[in-house]
Parts: C-alpha cells; structure tokens; sequence
C-alpha cells in the first residue's frame, strides 16, 4: 500500500539534492533514477513534461510531478510537521468523509488510500484491527487508530481550536434532513444557525443509496439529496460542523451553553435533530463480530462482500431494499425474517421476484452467529419458529436491518424522553424545556421517513420563530 514513488534527476540539481532531502527527512521510500547515468531516463523524463528536460520528475504511482515543491510533496504524502499521516478509506463512508473535512479544514496533510481500489489496502485494515473492517483506519507514524473521532485527532495532531464566542439564533444538534431543514427555514427567517454533526452530515439518508419516496424525485441518491440540502442552508448563511459530539448542555441565563468534545457553543435556543441508530439483536456472538463480519449499512459495508454470499436480517422497507441493494453485486443474498410475511410496502415485495439471487427464510428467528477459527463469522443458527428446530445458513457476512433506536442519551436528565427514549414534544415540537426543540426520528410520533423528516424540521422552525420572538 505504500506509495511506489521514483524521482527522476541528477546530482548537480539543486531541486533535486532539496527533494532527496525531504524523502530523506520524512522516511519516505524512494527510487532515484540519475538521468546522467540512465541514458533512457532523460527520454522518460521528456516524456513526462511534453518534451521538456524538467528534474526532479516524481512519480508517485505512475502520476508525474515536475519539479514538485516540498509542499505538494507533503500533501500528496500526508507529510506534516507533527508526523506522517494515511488514511485507509472509501469515499462512500460517512466517517471517512467526517475525517476528511477535519483534517483539511485544519490544513493537515494526508494520504487517501481507498481500501476498494488499492490492492492489499483492505487486508491491512483488516490485520489493524484484529479481523475487523474498520474505516476509516488513519496511520499515524506508522501506528494505527480505528475511527478516531474529532477529539481524538485534536489531540494527536496536537491541534488547536479557538473558540467559537458567538451566541447563536438557533443551534441544531444533528446534520440528517430534519437539521437541515430547520437551518434553511430558521436562516430564512433571519435567525442565526448552526448545526453541530457528531459524524458525517446527511444522517441515515447519506448512506441510503437510493431513495424512491421523496417527493419531486422519482428517483435520488440519499447523498446527493443531502448534499443539496447542505449546499442550500450553507448558502443562506448557516454554519455546519461536523465530528462535533455533544457531552453537555446547560442554561444560562437567557441562553443556552453546548459543550462538545472539543468546544463550547452559545445558543438562544436548540433543536435535537439527533436522529436514530440501527437496532441489535442482542443474540449469542453479535457484539464479538460487529464489524468483523456483522453489519447495519450495506451502502457502507457492502462493497467488502462483491461477488459473496451475505444474509440479511429484517422485513421491513430497509431491509428488503438493502437486500435488493446487495443482490446487485453479491452471489447470493439470504433474506431472513421471523414472522410469516414480510411487513414492508407491497411494492417492495413485488421487486424481489426480479432478483434469482435472493432466498428468502420466513417465520425463521436468528438464535446465534459463529465466528470460524480467525475470529471472523462464518454462519448464523436460526429457529424454525413453526417446528422449533434449528437450521444454519453459511455465507460470508450479515446485515441487520430490525429497527431503530433514538439518538438521545446526551439529554437524558435535562428533557423529558419517553420510555423508548424518544424525545416528548408538543405544540410546535417543544420539549419539556422552554427553548430546547425536536425534530425528525429522536421525537415521539415521528416518521422515520426522509421526507417526513424534512416536515419535522419546518415545525421546530416555526416554534423557534415564536419562541424567539417573545
């Protein structure tokens, strides 16, 4: 996975005795060519530079660089002051996407290595994190950290970060569509926004590769849809920022103080658009193989099981369209459920009839997951819910798709939350606090729907308005 890097010059060139010295420097690997010496080689070099005799050429795999300065030599190599940084990634990750923009809105260097284009790159993780595929996976001085959050890479990169003094209209806890709907109303109403995203901004919808339900569109990709959103409320002047993770919230006065994990924010009033995470079976093996083999995002972790066998857990509309998903590139995808019919919309019933890839087990509860000898899963035992007896399905991976659960502990003791752990709202999405609001899947009652929650975030923006207008 290292970089093939070859540098093209002579002895006599002042910028190539200075590019050897930083190769030397940083401990970066590299073949150096004297063209003097290699009659060939001033022709390759011609080659690269359109007929031009320009040294140093670097190639960094096969990519020509004339005469590169030391800084484009950093960035393309994750050079930095504090050390050498790798990222092991994949652009249609969330949290490779919220390192990403830390990290370049820091100005720190590093090196994107794709773990589904670069050969060796996913065996790497793999071995970084005891069997376990976790991105993003960054190297830092040759030791890895497994999905470091901002916080985290504060401290390595011993960053530091001023202060955010400003009190804010409105802050909005959670970048899915019910935050960001709120922005774009509340910065239309000439409020004062930001929202504060503990991982990537798009929520579940992100990940959702393709939505077929949102008005306007017969068909949108969830990150494109988000996208927009985004792009809509930072163009009316709302701030967003991500791998901000909320430890504490105290009032002040007449305003609110957010503290995160690297920061402190001030706000007149604060929306909890926090959204859901995916339910767990709770059966014997799932939490020893979470992540080495089980999963709860196939537009995430799908890609590491092309032309494999996977099953797929649930009956809902996620499940079988996840399932429909993976049957795209997958060998064979087993479809189990524990009741006799699946409860998902018709329409998506209708749909599996046109995968032959797809086996479907109903009225089949999954009882355990077994791991083989490297600690990887290897296959599920279920019961026949009609007999009793046990069965088994090998395959290569699983995905869980039973539900949702609310993303509220932060506030719990500070709002009150229902017994599932739903935010309780009433009027226009007010919580139990004068000044705190909920919109989208954290709140009692709601849809878990994109466009049901872009309805929710219009409600909390009306109740901001009449809040902040007192």
């Amino acid at each position: 996975m290292n970089k093939e890097i070859k540098m093209f010059g002579a002895e006599w060139c002042p910028d190539c005795r200075r590019t050897k010295e930083f190769f030397t420097k940083n401990n970066i690997a590299f073949e150096y060519i004297n063209i003097d010496i290699t009659p060939e080689a001033s022709q390759l070099v011609e080659s690269y530079n359109k007929g031009k005799r320009i040294i140093p050429t670097v190639l960094i795999n096969d990519v020509a660089f004339s005469n590169p300065q030391n800084f484009e030599l950093a960035q393309q190599l994750g050079v930095n002051k504090q050390g050498r940084l790798k990222m092991f990634g994949a652009d249609w990750c969330p949290d490779c996407q919220r390192a990403k923009h830390f990290l370049q809105d820091n100005q720190i260097n590093f090196e994107f290595i794709d773990v589904e284009s670069t050969e060796g790159a996913s065996e790497f993780v793999m071995n970084a994190n005891n069997g376990k595929r976790i991105i993003p996976t960054i190297l830092f001085n040759e030791e890895a950290y497994s999905n470091p959050d901002n916080a985290t890479l504060m401290t390595l990169l011993e960053i530091d970060k001023v202060a955010d003094t400003r009190v804010y209209d409105v802050l909005i806890v959670g970048g899915g569509a019910a935050g960001l709907t709120t922005a774009i109303y509340a910065q239309r109403d000439r409020f004062d926004s930001i929202i504060l995203e503990k991982k990537n901004i798009g929520g579940n919808a992100f990940i959702t590769k393709k939505i077929e339900n949102y008005p306007g569109f017969k068909e949108v990709s969830g990150p494109d849809l988000m996208d927009r959103m985004a792009d809509q409320a930072e163009t009316l002047g709302a701030k967003i920022e991500t791998g901000e993770e909320i430890v504490n919230i105290e009032k002040v006065q007449n305003f609110f103080k957010v503290f995160t994990k690297t920061q402190e924010y001030r706000a007149k009033s604060i929306v909890i658009a926090t959204g859901s995470t995916y339910r767990i079976l709770g059966i014997a093996g799932e939490e020893e193989l979470i992540g080495s083999g089980i999963h709860f995002c196939a537009t995430c972790d799908g890609a590491f099981y092309r032309d494999k066998e996977v099953i797929v857990i649930g009956g809902g509309n996620s499940a079988l369209e996840e399932g429909m998903f993976l049957a795209g590139f997958c060998k064979k995808v087993s479809i189990i459920h524990r009741s006799e019919q699946f409860s998902a919309n018709e329409i998506y019933t209708e749909k599996l009839e046109s995968f032959p890839n797809i086996e479907i087990y109903l009225n089949k509860s999954p009882k355990a997951f077994i791991a083989n000898e490297s600690g990887s899963f290897e296959k599920m035992i279920y019961t026949d819910n009609k007999t009793g007896n046990d069965g088994e399905i090998i395959a290569h991976g699983v995905f869980v798709f039973i539900g949702l659960i609310p993303n509220t502990k932060p506030f719990e003791g500070l709002i009150n939350l229902s017994q599932s752990g739903h935010v309780l709202t009433k009027g226009l999405n007010q919580t139990s606090v004068p000044g705190i609001f909920a919109a989208g899947d954290c709140r009692f009652g709601a849809i878990a729907q994109v466009a049901a929650a872009t309805g929710e975030g219009v409600v909390a923006s009306f109740g901001i308005k009449e809040y902040l207008k007192k």
